[in-house]
């Protein structure tokens, strides 16, 4: 099949870490590399948002299509609806000019979703939508500092009805849709996010210490992910505090991310505000931030690490986790989302409620004095991501809904579920 991958504000080429760039950026580019390793073309469609940049560029096999929408430049999220229609006129055009046509697009976020109903009507090419993140959740947990419209509402709830599958990426994620959008259950598909064996698998601890400069016989934490606040960092560090505390243990937290490769608080605004609450808490020489990495430095991190923590205020999935399972190391995570599907809790890591540095300090504080548990939570963990979140399994059960939607019986299968499984 001709695939048309639409992620307006998430460019696979992106790096990861920064405001706007994230698991989104990452699920597009894995997406695709994927599919074309199985056989299929595919294109992706981002807003152009820098000068001189070419109409086409490419990764790998996978063509990237800059999408002239708006200024050129980088602009946050929140202020690209008003350039949605022009990103749809230019796709219809362009769409019409190919050689071969479409099968399928797959929008990704609420207006790629927009630009995708817009190519349904024009051009007849069926359509699969996965949200990412949901306007009323986002609502719920945010509140005034949403800075999308309320227009995003309609817009997700004319999707959901009119997409040929609408993608959940876990349990809570379709639960959301049948409940806050009316959605029917026999059009979605459970289709989880997942890691690539290439880029994150257990390395020798000791050397990826020596690699970072990490202490060989301290307790690690790593937080890494973007910078912004929903993101529950500071649960993290109001943890550290508390865990050495109440439960007299020192540990040392490396927090990854942000928008440049140094910790720059100009940068990265959320970086001196997490910088204060560390000195606020007496622990500021405990807390190391290191600024965004490249994702081929990533495994280190999750290897040197004696624990991964992301405890979000909510998740609609999270990979993150995801790599350090992958890496044999345990992950203690917010009970939301995702994260509550990805982490088997007491079997992999441990799950604890968001914005609860007590209830994260204690998960700690139990890991660090039971080495054994925690080593047989990391190895539970690398079976767990093996067994049900590898990149190559997504792609084949997206590729089973493009065939579906599209008609290709050939292709087709049964309804996909997560892990792959038949629904």
């Amino acid at each position: 099949m001709k695939i048309a991958l639409i992620s307006e504000h998430a460019s696979p080429l992106g790096i990861a870490g920064g405001v706007d760039s994230g698991g989104q950026n990452i699920y597009v580019a894995n997406v695709a590399r994927q599919l074309v390793r199985i056989g299929h073309d595919v294109d992706v469609f981002t807003r152009c948002d820098r000068s001189l940049l070419p109409i086409v560029s490419r990764f790998e096999n996978i063509r990237v299509i800059n999408v002239p929408a708006g200024p050129p430049v980088q602009l946050p999220k929140e202020q690209l609806l008003p350039y949605m229609e022009a990103f749809a006129v230019f796709m219809i055009d362009f769409m019409k000019k190919e050689a071969q046509p479409y099968a399928i697009v797959h929008a990704n976020f609420f207006m790629s979703g927009l630009v995708g109903l817009r190519i349904k009507d024009a051009l007849g090419v069926p359509l699969v939508t996965t949200f990412h993140a949901l306007g009323r959740v986002r609502r719920l947990h945010q509140g005034e500092s949403d800075g999308f419209p309320d227009a995003r509402f309609e817009i997700e709830e004319e999707l959901v009805k009119r997409s040929d599958s609408v993608i959940a990426e876990c349990p809570q994620d379709e639960n959301d849709l049948i409940h806050l959008y009316d959605a029917d259950a026999s059009r979605i598909d459970l289709v989880p996010c997942g890691f690539d064996h290439a880029e994150f698998h257990p390395l020798d601890k000791a050397r990826a210490r020596e690699r970072l400069g990490w202490p060989q016989a301290r307790f690690n934490i790593l937080q890494l992910g973007r910078m912004v606040p929903r993101k529950g960092v500071d649960n993290v560090v109001r943890a550290l505090s508390i865990c050495r505390k109440k439960y007299g243990e020192s540990a040392e937290l490396y927090v990854a991310g942000g928008n440049s490769d140094e910790a720059n608080e100009i940068a990265t605004p959320e970086i001196g505000r997490l910088r204060g609450i560390a000195r606020e808490c007496g622990i500021a020489e405990h807390v190391h931030f290191v600024g965004r990495r490249g994702r081929a430095e990533l495994k280190h991190f999750y290897n040197a690490a004696d624990v991964f923590v992301t405890t979000p205020w909510y998740e609609p999935f999270g990979i993150t986790p995801l790599e350090a399972m992958a890496c044999g190391t345990p992950v203690i995570g917010a009970d939301v989302g995702g994260i509550r599907y990805s982490i088997a809790h007491g079997e992999t890591g441990l799950l604890v409620p968001p914005r609860d540095p007590s209830a994260l300090a204690h998960a700690l504080a139990t890991l660090k004095r039971d080495p054994p548990l925690a080593r047989r939570m990391g190895e539970a963990g690398l079976v767990r991501a093996n067994a049900m979140f590898t990149w190559a399994s997504v792609a084949q059960a997206l590729a089973q809904v493009y065939a579906r939607v599209s008609g290709d019986e050939a292709q087709s299968t049964a309804r996909v579920a997560i892990g792959g499984a038949s629904r």
